[in-house]
């Protein structure tokens, strides 16, 4: 929504200030202008981009229209299924959980969770490590190496739709210059043609170079920054994860455990010690 919304004052901004200055809209209707740059920034897109990122960025686009599902409210969730999951681990052992880690979707503890449970990776993430700690085969700087090792390639993959947007934000002043040029050489083909006619050809041209930067910085260069803030709002969950399951591992009691996890989050998201703490006895009631 805040998308369209900033689209909405930036044409409100700068063609009410056009008009307001005196401008005619009419002179920058212009859609064969508007098909040279569109056009030409498409096939860009396509040939500098394989097939795996063009499904990746055309799978992140509409998220761009929905609010950020990493709330306050979804941290608590995870730290409180982070805190079910370490205590029963406390009280009864790794092996406890073998069935739970097994089969999420079955499981009392997971099932209480169904916002979580429909966000496959950060369930298949969590299964992982739980697994390979009711192994026991590795320690937990071994479990932290390969959990940067995946944090890292989670961050590469989600910034992949971003950085190929970006470089078609950065390509269309480019084109909107090529257009102008074509503009300005349909001009001079047309000289002998009264002064009027003239100007209304240069006019056009240089509507070219206008909409090439306006849709670059208005409209295309916004959005691959925004994907980029998602992109690191989903990082967190991970990174919780990962502090709390390794806090777990060097021996500190559930409580403390999902208050490392509490301390690696946004301020923006983070919930306070007493929200975190009341939170968590909920989940031990339950």
């Amino acid at each position: 929504m805040l998308v369209i919304v900033g689209y909405i004052v930036i044409i409100g901004s700068v063609f009410g200030g056009f008009m307001l200055a005196g401008g005619h809209l009419a002179a920058l209707l212009q859609p064969v202008e508007l098909l040279m740059i569109g056009g030409a920034a498409v096939g860009a897109f396509v040939v500098g981009n394989s097939i795996k990122v063009l499904k990746a960025t055309f799978q992140a686009l509409p998220t761009v229209l929905q609010g950020s599902k990493h709330s306050k409210e979804s941290f608590l969730e995870l730290m409180g299924l982070l805190y079910m999951i370490l205590s029963k681990v406390r009280k009864e052992g790794l092996m406890s959980i073998e069935s739970d880690v097994d089969s999420p979707e079955e499981s009392p503890m997971f099932s209480q969770f169904p916002r979580l449970l429909a966000d496959h990776h950060m369930i298949e993430f969590l299964t992982d490590y739980l697994r390979l700690m009711v192994s026991g085969n590795l320690n937990s700087l071994e479990i932290e190496t390969l959990m940067d090792g995946e944090i890292d390639t989670h961050h590469h993959e989600a910034a992949i739709p971003a950085q190929a947007i970006q470089r078609v934000g950065d390509g269309l002043p480019a084109f909107g210059i090529v257009a102008a040029v074509m503009g300005v050489v349909h001009t001079m083909a047309s000289v002998g043609l009264p002064p009027a006619e003239l100007g209304m050809l240069i006019a056009h041209a240089l509507v070219g170079t206008f909409l090439g930067i306006l849709l670059a910085y208005g409209f295309v260069s916004p959005l691959s920054s925004l994907l980029e803030q998602k992109a690191a709002d989903a990082a967190k969950q991970f990174e919780c994860v990962k502090v709390t399951l390794l806090a777990s591992l060097n021996g500190y009691a559930p409580q403390l455990a999902v208050e490392f996890g509490r301390k690696v989050l946004f301020s923006t998201e983070r919930p306070s010690f007493t929200e975190l703490d009341e939170h968590v006895r909920a989940a031990k009631a339950r």
